[in-house]
């Protein structure tokens, strides 16, 4: 039982002096700067390219049948 609360005890302390260290600033303000880095590249998210995708995709089927009614209308393709 000593021994399981000495390990609780020393995974506290670590975990404050890790919480309290440098490293957690440094984390912290390479997070801010990669967001600002990324921020200004202009990217879409996966849902908003997804749904471009979809828009595309039902643009061309009309463009498709548009050119075939506009051949049947000009006598070229098949009735």
């Amino acid at each position: 039982m000593l021994k399981q609360n000495l390990v609780t005890e020393m995974a506290g302390k670590v975990s404050e002096v890790l919480a309290a260290s440098p490293a957690r600033d440094m984390e912290k303000n390479l997070k801010a700067a990669l967001s600002a880095w990324l921020a200004k590249l202009d990217l879409v998210s996966r849902e908003e390219f997804d749904v471009q995708s979809e828009v595309l995709a039902r643009t061309r089927e009309q463009l498709r049948d548009l050119e075939a009614r506009l051949a049947r209308l000009e006598g070229d393709g098949p009735a």
